[in-house]
């Protein structure tokens, strides 16, 4: 009853029009050079779809983000939401490069009605009032999952922890991005692992001594042997984030010898050059040449494995003769004695007309040859006859 109920639903928003609402468009702001999130409530798509609470009181609802007549995000703005019960994030930090106006397109889909509700973001992107952070640390914590820490109260918990470490105030969050996204692999599905995070805080002013002695010499070698350096100053950042001090990178822009390594995209068109031409008439092939190395090397390569095979089979055997003359007398004999041993008992088992051996026999006297049934009594006692005639 369930399912008609879901097919007649479909239908119902299939043919009366109602395939695309809208909701107003948002008005959004990002600054270059820090975290931009925004949250993709469910519940404020809910009033927007068709009423169909008999059907559920809490639908799958999926997104889809794109920039406006392209079809995919820009290079900056991802997109996660782990269940279509969950809510959806658009994150990224913005460059220098984006700055301006750039319009995304969300459109949220009912699971149960097929139904589509589509909003317009706005986002301004500007440039950052503070300038340039030149101080950047890049930590990476192995507990949380992205879409964990994107929430504002989660990233800035984090963000005070730092504070502390850093002894100052100010720091912005730059960038949060999924270790999986920087070549991390996939957790097993146990003990409830993570995928891990990155996230990366800037500063304008230097790094505080517990944060470089985290890259001194000695860490480095005990991060080496997989063990985790030693800290002098608090961690503020424990129990809650687990942070991995070996994967700790710190940036310094303002020096000189210092190399970021900056990724440089191009606009996706192919530069205007001559056209290709292809021939009209190309020539004749022959393949005459490619049969022949296709077919008889294989051929050839297989017929001569046969012969090395044969003459280690056959040629290279010792023969019979030459196998009895390094074979001593003694060995000969006993052997064709077991032989013609083993051709009168096989003769034997065809016929079974042959007598029963006289040693199977009961009461047997071997020097004799006498049978007597152990049945009746008789004057000599079988085993009173001696065997050997010196014992009469």
């Amino acid at each position: 009853m369930l399912d008609v109920r879901r097919l007649l639903c479909s239908a119902v928003v299939l043919f009366s029009g109602i395939l695309d609402a809208s909701l107003p468009v948002l008005q959004l702001r990002a600054v270059v050079g820090e975290i931009f999130i925004h949250e993709l409530e469910r519940e404020g798509f809910l009033d927007y779809f068709t009423d169909h609470s008999e059907l559920s009181s809490d639908p799958p609802i999926t997104f889809h983000a794109n920039l406006l007549d392209h079809p995919d995000l820009p290079q900056w703005l991802r997109y996660i939401q782990r269940t279509p019960f969950q809510t959806g994030y658009l994150y990224g930090s913005a460059t220098d490069r984006e700055i301006g106006t750039q319009t995304i397109e969300v459109t949220a889909y009912n699971r149960d009605t097929y139904e589509t509700v589509r909003q317009t973001l706005v986002i301004s992107i500007v440039p950052s009032p503070d300038g340039e952070m030149p101080y950047q640390a890049d930590f990476f914590v192995k507990n949380w999952n992205v879409e964990e820490v994107l929430p504002t109260e989660v990233h800035e918990l984090f963000q005070q922890a730092v504070d502390s470490m850093w002894e100052q105030e100010g720091l912005v969050v730059v960038n949060i991005s999924s270790a999986l996204d920087r070549g991390g692999r996939v957790p097993l599905p146990i003990e409830n692992r993570k995928e891990g995070i990155y996230i990366k805080v800037s500063s304008k002013d230097p790094f505080t001594e517990c944060l470089t002695e985290a890259k001194s010499s000695e860490n480095l070698h005990r991060c080496k042997l997989e063990q985790q350096p030693v800290i002098t100053c608090y961690d503020s950042f424990s129990p809650r984030f687990r942070v991995d001090w070996c994967n700790l990178t710190l940036i310094d822009l303002t020096d000189v010898n210092a190399t970021e390594m900056v990724t440089v995209f191009g606009d996706g068109v192919l530069e205007p050059g001559p056209e290709f031409n292809p021939p009209e008439d190309a020539p004749d092939r022959l393949f005459f040449y490619d049969f022949l190395l296709t077919f008889l090397l294989p051929l050839i390569f297989g017929l001569l494995l046969c012969l090395i095979l044969a003459y280690i089979m056959c040629c290279r055997r010792e023969g019979i003769y030459r196998r009895d003359m390094k074979t001593s007398d003694i060995q000969m004999v006993h052997h064709h004695t077991i032989h013609d041993n083993t051709e009168e008992l096989r003769e034997m088992s065809s016929t079974r007309d042959v007598p029963r051996p006289l040693s199977t026999m009961p009461m047997f006297n071997v020097r004799t040859g006498e049978r007597i049934n152990p049945m009746q009594n008789s004057r000599y006692d079988s085993a009173q006859v001696p065997l050997i005639l010196a014992q009469q």
